[in-house]
């Protein structure tokens, strides 16, 4: 692959988010991809994994996930919904 792994997945994931904006919202017409950026990078059996987000305030972060094996990229889209702190975990579980 000449395109190093969080390029690409950055450039999709650009695109995607892109395509699915708010046609109503102006404010965002000038998203650029300057404004997606990586989270987290891992090379995992022969593969790769980017965790990546945008400037966006949409709550949403993307998975893109290269399969070297059947040479497939998949792009999994998430919204985080809530974040909540447990100080004491071990009461918890």
């Amino acid at each position: 692959m000449s395109v190093l792994p969080v390029d690409s997945a950055r450039k999709l994931v650009f695109s995607y988010a892109k395509e699915h904006l708010d046609k109503t919202d102006a404010k965002h017409a000038t998203f650029s991809e300057d404004e997606v950026y990586v989270l987290w990078y891992c090379y995992i059996l022969g593969g790769w994994k980017v965790l990546v987000s945008t400037t966006l305030p949409d709550g949403m972060y993307y998975e893109v996930t290269f399969n070297r094996q059947n040479n497939e990229i998949y792009l999994d889209a998430y919204k985080k919904f809530d974040n909540q702190c447990y100080p004491q975990a071990n009461e918890v579980v």
